[in-house]
């Protein structure tokens, strides 16, 4: 499978960003299709701080239908996963085509509604006519979501969504997903002659919805089984604690383990590897890391999302909802996922 590698480049606004994140460089390596981003290289300026990255459209660039300038802006959960650079890279991709868009990615530096509301409320402050948002959770951010369609801007979600109205949600059906993390899993014990015994679950927060409906269907795929699943392990933006937990599973003789994204998935595979266990592994989203894991044959499989897809159409339908020519409102669109292993690589 052919992968290009991207570069996070992220920069920070500074004080008018007040609780969105710290910079990050991670790297994610994505299939070449649907994922290839053809954006134009954007270029640090030293007005670029901390906190947002701050992407005007390269002169020449096909202009939005109505002439008019407009700035939108990516808030993500966190500035970490390398998750969110795929989804940011779809976005750039979109701004190169569309062009007259000052865009700006940002997001704070841990899962918490009240670090997220900042976000959204710096960004209406500097002047947004779009947001596209990865919601924390489904109600903690509804308050200044609302505040910033009141002042006119647009809300688009990617990857997750709050219960506030929207123009658009493009995203995994994650409950479906799930359900193929979970039928994938079974298949590869069953492979082992392995019919019962528990398995481990880890998520990122209680609250964040994207990843509890991933948990809902692969806990679906086992009703009816001899397997037992164990109660959720919530990273709670600290690896250590899903190393702890995998531990203490192998220890327990776990015969699996599920992580509900990049970060948890990663931390399964990693604790695993340091104690040279061989155990069945099944995660979501295909970072560098990830892949690596996958390739060594650490990890069983990966559900890769289509981040970039998100950002990119996310974008499109952001900018032609201000243009007026996209009316529909509360649409929803399954980007789907793909089973990856080391077969399949």
């Amino acid at each position: 499978m052919g992968k290009k590698t991207a570069l996070l480049c992220s920069v920070f606004m500074g004080l008018s960003l007040a609780g969105c994140g710290a910079a990050t460089t991670p790297e994610i390596i994505m299939p070449d299709k649907p994922m290839q981003s053809s954006a134009a290289p954007v270029q640090q300026t030293a007005e670029q701080d901390a906190g947002t990255q701050d992407t005007a459209a390269p002169d020449g660039g096909n202009t939005a239908v109505s002439g008019k300038k407009h700035t939108v802006y990516l808030i993500t959960m966190d500035l970490t996963d390398s998750y969110w650079k795929s989804i940011d890279d779809g976005c750039l991709q979109a701004v190169s085509e569309l062009g007259d868009i000052t865009y700006k990615w940002t997001g704070p530096d841990a899962h918490d509604d009240a670090l997220q509301s900042a976000c959204v409320d710096a960004a209406v402050a500097d002047g947004a006519n779009a947001i596209l948002i990865a919601a924390n959770s489904a109600e903690g951010v509804n308050a200044s979501l609302a505040k910033a369609a009141k002042a006119g801007c647009k809300i688009v979600y990617v990857d997750s969504a709050a219960t506030y109205d929207c123009v658009t949600a493009l995203s995994t059906d994650n409950v479906a997903a799930g359900r193929t993390a979970g039928e994938t899993m079974k298949a590869a014990l069953q492979e082992q002659g392995i019919t019962e015994g528990t398995i481990g679950i880890m998520g990122v927060t209680v609250d964040t919805a994207s990843c509890v409906a991933r948990e809902t269907g692969f806990r679906e795929a086992f009703e009816g089984t001899a397997f037992t699943l164990a109660e959720t392990v919530y990273m709670q933006d600290d690896v250590a604690n899903v190393k702890n937990a995998v531990a203490d599973g192998l220890s327990q003789n776990y015969v699996g383990f599920f992580g509900t994204n990049e970060g948890t998935t990663v931390g399964v595979g990693e604790a695993a590897k340091e104690a040279g266990a061989k155990t069945v592994i099944v995660g979501f989203d295909t970072s560098d890391a990830v892949l690596a894991l996958v390739s060594e044959g650490v990890i069983h499989a990966t559900m890769q999302q289509n981040p970039s897809v998100m950002g990119h159409d996310g974008m499109t339908i952001a900018i032609r909802s201000l243009e007026g020519t996209y009316t529909d409102t509360n649409t929803k669109t399954d980007t789907g996922v793909t089973v990856i292993t080391k077969e399949s690589m």
